[in-house]
């Protein structure tokens, strides 16, 4: 898939700040995830919390060291996602936690990945100037993910991990802001 805004370097990193500081707010999240070929299904219920990182924040400046960067003022700007989950339908406490975005270029340079504590790069790409994709591949899977902003109070996102060339899950959101 091509991204079908403009690409360059320069107006990479305004895109993208541009996605992050609108993304900011507290969010409901909804979301089911379908383990394949089986089809079983787990609904997860989350309250998130969506921060922007300004170039050269400490939180920036972590991310560039856990990635050994030689420069950590590549990180041109970047976001912080904190989430309390519980299982939809027993209500059972799942995970909390946080992770951090940073932006150099065309990728992300995170503090962990979706399955794994440590740090993970995701190259990404403006699809249009309110969808964010990313992929990145570690521990033997690869990780596909679609963000998509819809007006003020909406994101959708997707998710599909795969392995070995066979997809094993996918994950679909729906997320409301909460005002």
């Amino acid at each position: 898939m091509k991204a079908l805004i403009q690409q360059n370097p320069r107006e990479i990193a305004s895109q993208v700040a541009d996605y992050f500081c609108r993304s900011v707010g507290n969010w409901h999240s909804e979301r089911r995830y379908y383990t394949l070929p089986e089809g079983d299904t787990q609904e997860v219920a989350s309250e998130i919390i969506v921060e922007f990182l300004e170039p050269g924040c400490p939180d920036l400046l972590d991310i560039a060291q856990l990635h050994q960067l030689d420069d950590p003022m590549l990180l041109s700007c970047g976001s912080k996602v904190t989430w309390k989950s519980c299982n939809s339908v027993s209500g059972k406490k799942m995970s909390t936690g946080s992770t951090r975005f940073g932006v150099c270029d065309t990728w992300l340079y995170r503090d962990r990945g979706f399955m794994t504590p440590k740090p993970v790069v995701a190259e990404f790409y403006m699809l249009d100037v309110n969808t964010l994709c990313l992929r990145s591949e570690y521990n033997g899977s690869m990780f596909e993910e679609e963000i998509k902003l819809i007006g003020q109070r909406y994101r959708t996102r997707q998710t599909i991990i795969s392995r070995a060339g066979e997809q094993t899950m996918i994950g679909q959101y729906l997320e409301k802001r909460i005002e």
